[in-house]
């Protein structure tokens, strides 16, 4: 078992289906009130790989990475198109986009993540696995110059510093990223028959915890 530094063809995880899942236990009690609680911290993404899938050289694809995966065996990179950047979709991302923590004087090394927002409730999502060359860092809304003041950790998301950060200076970065993802499934059934009349297979895909 293994993660494969390797991206998912990004073409066929286009038109995927897919997104987060959380996991919540409720209890109806005999007033008829509720109690739920959640053991998750951290929301898990589910995706259908087969929905992608538009020729039968998509398939081939499909078939050739599942077989070098070992199936779900060893894991790998996945582009969710619908979330892949610290920006909105629609803007481009800089080094200002998330926030990383404050500086103590002392750190030198702080972890990507995202923040989702709605109303004054919000989520800080971990990214472990961002596109190489795509992170920009800045401190105090200084922009910082990779390999000679900073490095990335494409395999963990960590941004190192060769300096620690002034207290109370904001870290920020801006970055794309992938999900860290695996194979849900042991076999991938196709029919040539069905797939040519539009009919598309199962190909489950989940994230895992790293």
């Amino acid at each position: 078992m293994a993660f494969h530094d390797i991206r998912f063809p990004a073409n066929l995880s286009f038109g995927a289906l897919g997104g987060p899942e959380r996991r919540t236990e409720i209890v109806t009690l005999a007033n008829g009130h509720e109690e739920r609680n959640t053991p998750w911290e951290h929301s898990r993404r589910r995706y259908d790989a087969g929905m992608g899938l538009r020729s039968l050289d998509d398939l081939e694809a499909l078939i050739a990475f599942f077989e070098a995966r070992r199936g779900p065996l060893h894991a790998f990179r996945w582009k969710d198109w619908a979330d892949w950047k610290s920006s909105l979709p629609s803007v481009a991302t800089g080094p200002v986009d998330q926030i990383l923590g404050p500086g103590d004087g002392v750190r030198t090394t702080f972890q990507l993540r995202k923040r989702y927002l709605s109303g004054s409730q919000d989520y800080w999502r971990p990214i472990a696995k961002p596109v190489a060359g795509t992170v920009t860092v800045a401190i105090a809304d200084d922009p910082k110059v990779e390999g000679v003041e900073f490095t990335v950790d494409a395999t963990t998301g960590l941004v190192s510093f060769v300096t620690p950060p002034d207290i109370g200076a904001q870290v920020t970065a801006g970055f794309e990223f992938d999900v860290p993802v695996r194979f849900d499934t042991d076999r991938i059934a196709v029919s040539l028959a069905s797939f040519k009349a539009g009919e598309v297979p199962d190909v489950p895909v989940i994230e895992v915890r790293l």
